[in-house]
């Protein structure tokens, strides 16, 4: 059974930080104000109707604990009927909690769902969810695992990738969020998010910066490299021998900043829209899920893209518009050396490293931005492709519907 997004919305991205604008907003709140704005734009009658919610979410302590989904569908006053979900699959959670709502509709379990993710890293900071082993340097070694960052540095180094190209995709990446905001290309599914008192605490992406002609930019210092000498490198290499040394190139601006932020998804069946009076946006082709390199991490989007697109029966270059998750300046660096591609339709409208990652919420807000790019471009048919910790990855093809 073909599965169609109707809708698709998301908050302004927060600097996650106790300073940034969302701070003071809790992460069901967020889901909760991005539940009404689908009410207002397709009928609460049409929202009340859907049948599942899946939301992602990765660090779930805290003001994120407590079955946060379950905590969004009360606070936004959906039916108590409504079965809900939480899943964390690192950074990719939002585009797999996109794939299980899909799963549900296809295989005749809902007609309509609802899909997306969150994450509040200024209330709920990255790994204070005190897995074992980001501590216990031995369960470290035995699994192989360093700090994702340290992977990207361990990815560059194999990869030979250069500090320049590093500094190039940062460039591009803010200059063309920018634009994008200035053109008002994000107006229509960035819902501005309200404080407590009904004010409006953010109505826009907040961590794009002007690095002017890149002099700021080539002046920072490598961020990871004390991490490695306690023994993070040690470890990577211990899986990795053969490269002999970890070469340490990522700033802090080659990392997609810490952030705030939410989207959530309408999905359902034809049938289920034309009931409602929905109008299908796009089609989901194919979806894919992939699990890599545990080591290297940050590679099993580029397997999830590949397989997605095998799935489709489509070549790369058949794409119209691409949201590739911007997981450290090496991926974006990547996937250009390596995919014969029009870079005019990737990230048309800017990325991670302008606009910021919030983890679960990611995947989710990918696939909401690539809806605008289709329809910016004129594509019949878009791709997003999302990598996370560990090697996990995550990828989706939409078809345009007429």
């Amino acid at each position: 059974m073909s599965v169609y997004i109707f809708d698709a919305v998301r908050t302004p991205r927060g600097k996650g930080r106790p300073d940034g604008s969302l701070a003071k907003v809790t992460p069901a709140q967020m889901v909760a104000q991005l539940a009404r704005a689908l009410e207002r734009r397709n009928g609460r009658e049409a929202v009340h109707a859907a049948e599942h919610f899946t939301l992602g979410c990765v660090t779930q302590v805290g003001v994120q604990g407590g079955h946060v989904a379950l905590a969004a569908r009360v606070q936004a006053n959906l039916p108590d009927t409504l079965p809900s979900l939480s899943i964390n699959n690192f950074c990719v959670s939002g585009l797999s909690a996109l794939a299980d709502a899909a799963r549900r509709v296809a295989s005749g379990q809902a007609d309509l769902a609802l899909a997306g993710g969150v994450e509040s890293m200024s209330q709920v900071a990255f790994m204070t969810d005190n897995a074992d082993y980001y501590t216990d340097m031995g369960l470290a070694g035995a699994m192989g695992w360093a700090p994702p960052g340290l992977a990207a540095d361990l990815l560059a180094t194999r990869e030979g990738v250069s500090r320049a190209d590093l500094d190039a995709a940062v460039m591009r990446s803010h200059q063309r969020a920018a634009a994008a905001w200035t053109a008002g290309r994000y107006a229509d599914r960035v819902i501005p998010v309200t404080a407590a008192d009904g004010s409006i605490a953010l109505d826009r992406d907040e961590n794009i910066r002007d690095f002017g002609d890149g002099a700021t930019l080539a002046r920072l210092g490598p961020v990871f490299a004390a991490a490695g000498a306690q023994g993070f490198d040690e470890i990577m290499l211990a899986h990795k021998p053969e490269l002999g040394k970890v070469e340490h190139l990522h700033t802090v601006a080659h990392c997609p900043p810490i952030a705030d932020g939410a989207a959530l998804i309408l999905v359902g069946t034809a049938e289920a829209g034309r009931r409602h009076g929905l109008k299908p946006l796009v089609r989901i082709r194919a979806i894919a899920e992939s699990a890599d390199d545990k080591v290297m991490q940050l590679t099993a989007g580029f397997t999830a893209l590949k397989r997605v697109l095998e799935r489709a029966g489509l070549a790369i270059g058949d794409l119209g518009a691409i949201e590739f998750m911007e997981a450290f300046a090496v991926a974006p660096v990547l996937f250009e050396r390596d995919f014969d591609v029009d870079m005019a339709r990737v990230n048309p409208n800017g990325g991670h490293l302008a606009m910021g990652h919030p983890m679960g919420a990611t995947g989710a807000v990918l696939a909401t931005t690539l809806l605008d790019d289709m329809a910016q471009l004129d594509a019949e048919t878009g791709l997003v492709a999302a990598t996370g910790g560990v090697g996990v990855g995550a990828a989706m093809v939409f078809e345009r519907v007429s």
